[in-house]
């Protein structure tokens, strides 16, 4: 859970650090650059000596589906879907967690359902919007796609890794990020017009803090952490940055928020954390 918590940090502060700094760039070519740059810094530390070729094709395959597909259906959503709708909606990633790990252990966990359930209304109570809600069904299916990749991805990683062995996180994770480079790069060519690409120092910058230490470094703990907690704390984790993020923003970017729906929706996600520890210890 330590890891966990670590890369919720990160990420909840993250988004004050870089906000407006990569204004200009093809979306496409960011998710590109910044896995690209998660990839390099992973090579070195690659070792699959005793990794077999099927347990190697599988993880270029979650890579390629957790950060690949992800980003660029997440970023896809932005064409269809106002900014506050999105936030509002990725908060249904948990239902997913719990889904999935039922899907591979063939078998339903009723506790961790009703953790993510409890953790997903604490996300949503916390990022309802004022405004009302536009939808556009192709954007929900857009980002409900994105937020299936990414649970799919640290599920299926989590036990692809019981047959590896967890010891062996750092000496493959380098194979999630080629598959993730292999998708992202894919679309990148399609929309990037590579010819008008310009940046500034700070864009450099924030690629940099971006691909070696928002995905590099937090994806491998996030997914290293994945294992070493069951699916229910899994499934709650994927919404702490919600809480965190806002704090941030109150700290740092002197926004306002609702305080009273921020304690409900914290107060729900405590809820779910006690809930999943409690009954799986009753279990």
């Amino acid at each position: 859970m330590l890891y966990l918590t670590i890369v919720s940090f990160i990420w909840a502060f993250s988004f004050v650090i870089i906000k407006g700094s990569l204004t200009g760039l093809d979306s496409n070519f960011v998710s590109f650059a910044r896995l690209a740059l998660s990839l390099l810094l992973f090579l070195p530390l690659m070792r699959l000596n005793g990794i077999r070729v099927r347990d190697r094709l599988l993880l270029v395959g979650i890579g390629g589906i957790q950060f690949g597909l992800m980003y660029v259906a997440y970023i896809a959503t932005y064409q269809y879907l106002p900014a506050h709708v999105i936030v509002l909606l990725t908060t249904t990633t948990p239902i997913f967690v719990s889904a999935v790990n039922d899907i591979f252990s063939r078998r339903f966990h009723a506790v961790f359902l009703f953790s993510a359930v409890l953790a997903v209304l604490g996300g949503a109570v916390i990022r309802y919007p004022a405004q009302p809600l536009e939808v556009n069904l192709r954007g929900i299916a857009l980002l409900q796609f994105s937020n299936i990749a990414f649970a799919f991805g640290q599920v299926a990683y989590v036990w692809v890794m019981k047959t590896v062995g967890t010891a062996s996180n750092v000496r493959v994770f380098g194979l999630l990020y080629a598959g993730a480079v292999l998708v992202a790069g894919t679309f990148s060519l399609v929309s990037t017009d590579y010819d008008a690409i310009q940046f500034s120092g700070s864009q450099v910058l924030a690629l940099a803090y971006l691909g070696l230490i928002a995905s590099g470094l937090c994806f491998f703990l996030w997914n290293k952490g994945a294992t070493k907690v069951n699916a229910g704390m899994l499934a709650i984790m994927n919404n702490l940055k919600i809480p965190l993020g806002i704090i941030a923003s109150l700290i740092f970017l002197r926004e306002s928020t609702d305080y009273l729906r921020l304690l409900a929706g914290c107060a729900l996600m405590a809820a779910a954390v006690m809930v999943n520890a409690r009954m799986r210890k009753a279990g």
